[in-house]
C-alpha cells in the first residue's frame, strides 16, 4: 500500500540512512526527491512549503487529501515536495525528516503538521525535543536525530534550494505551487485546485 499524507505515523522501527561500507553514510538519499504520484503523470506539481507555517498545515489536512484520492492515487499528477523554510524551528525539522528513508518523508511531514501547534507553536516546550518525540515514534534513534540537526551539509543544501527557488520561480512565501512551471501561491481549497488543474489539462 503506497504511503500518502492520509496514512498514519505508524509507530514502528525503521532504519534510518543506510549504511554504506564502512559505516559511512549515504548523502545522496538525504538530498533525493521527495515525491508521490505517478512519473508519467500529464501534470507535476511542485509544492513548496515550511513545516511552521499555518496554511501549509491547513492546506495538508484540508485539501491535499482530496488532491491525492482524486488526483494522484489516479496516476493524473506527480507531487514533489520541496523544502522552503520559514525560521530556524522548520529548517530543524525538514533537516530531520530527510534523515528518514524516503518512503518515511511523506507521513512523517503529516504527522507534522498534523501536530504543528504542539511542537512549533506551544509556549514553553522546546521545539526540538518535541521533533524529537515524533521522529522517534517513526523510528528514528536519537543517534540519527542529533546527526541530523547537526549535518551543516544537510542546512547548507535545504537553503541553497530555497534560494534556487526564489531566484529562478519567484517563490516567497508558503505554500507556494508550480503546476507544469506555472506559480501559484496560498493556500487553496479542493475546489480552486481542481479547477486549476481542469484548466491546464484541459
Amino acid at each position: 500500500m503506497p504511503l500518502t499524507r492520509r496514512s498514519l505515523l505508524a509507530v514502528v522501527s525503521v532504519s534510518a540512512l543506510p549504511a554504506l561500507p564502512g559505516g559511512a553514510w549515504s548523502a545522496d538519499l538525504r538530498k533525493a526527491e521527495r515525491a508521490i504520484g505517478s512519473p508519467n503523470a500529464k501534470i507535476t506539481v511542485d509544492e513548496f512549503y515550511s513545516l511552521t507555517c499555518s496554511h501549509c498545515a491547513a492546506f495538508a489536512r484540508q485539501t491535499l487529501p482530496q488532491i491525492t484520492a482524486e488526483y494522484i492515487d489516479t496516476g493524473k499528477v506527480r507531487w514533489v515536495f520541496h523544502d522552503f523554510p520559514l525560521d530556524q524551528v522548520a529548517l530543524t525539522a525538514a533537516m530531520v525528516a530527510r534523515y528518514l528513508p524516503v518512503d518515511r518523508y511523506e507521513p512523517f511531514v503529516d504527522a507534522l503538521l498534523a501536530r504543528q501547534d504542539k511542537w512549533a507553536f506551544a509556549r514553553d516546550v522546546n521545539s526540538t525535543e518535541e521533533i524529537w518525540k515524533i521522529a522517534a515514534l517513526a523510528g528514528l534513534s536519537r543517534e540519527t536525530f542529533d546527526k541530523a540537526i547537526a549535518d551543516e551539509d544537510l542546512k547548507a543544501w535545504i537553503l541553497e534550494q530555497q534560494s534556487v527557488a526564489e531566484k529562478e520561480h519567484q517563490i516567497d512565501s508558503t505554500p507556494s505551487f508550480l503546476v507544469n512551471g506555472k506559480k501559484y501561491a496560498g493556500e487553496m481549497s479542493f475546489s480552486a485546485f481542481s479547477k486549476l488543474l481542469a484548466d491546464i489539462s484541459g
